[in-house]
């Protein structure tokens, strides 16, 4: 039974490392998808503050898809993905963008070029898990927590006896006693 166990368990390790090799794979890792983790409430009641959401990227993208973008160099926040829906526009002179919590759509206008790619998957609160993870003192936490579990459970291997064979005996001296 272990060894069935070990099989099953060894096969689900395997294909869930071929789902994230192929599906989900970061594209800094050469794979399709980008993650995002949702600040702020512009995107409520559909995406909350916390929640991760997976982009890929799309030959085009229609209104009312919601998709990521780069806030354009020069601005507050350049560089960083923002999440809006798309209410207009086209890849080649810039979407309208708006969030569904916004009073107003967004001041600007990215074109294909901007957009990293439309939300298709959302996970709820795991951008905030992923974050607090992320902090120095949650890492040093993890990393002594690892470390003390491999010093008090590890064990050195000890060599196994060779079947059929009688033990070696411990030398001793002339009088019978070990050194």
């Amino acid at each position: 039974m272990r060894r069935i166990a070990r099989w099953l368990g060894m096969a689900a390790l395997l294909a869930l490392l071929a789902v994230w090799g192929l599906a989900l794979r970061p594209v800094s890792l050469g794979g399709p998808a980008t993650f995002v983790a949702i600040r702020g409430d512009s995107m409520e009641p559909t995406y909350h503050s916390g929640d991760l959401v997976v982009l890929f990227s799309a030959d085009r993208y229609e209104p009312g898809d919601p998709i990521g973008y780069r806030v354009p160099e020069g601005e507050l926040g350049a560089g960083l993905v923002v999440v809006h829906r798309v209410i207009g526009g086209n890849g080649a002179d810039g979407y309208v963008l708006h969030g569904d919590g916004n009073p107003a759509p967004d001041p600007w206008n990215p074109d294909d070029g901007d957009v990293v790619g439309r939300v298709v998957l959302r996970l709820p609160l795991v951008g905030s898990l992923v974050a607090a993870i992320r902090q120095p003192a949650t890492l040093a936490a993890l990393a002594s927590a690892l470390v003390v579990t491999l010093v008090l459970f590890w064990q050195p291997r000890r060599p196994a006896r060779r079947r059929g064979h009688a033990p070696v005996a411990e030398p001793r001296t002339e009088s019978g006693r070990p050194f």
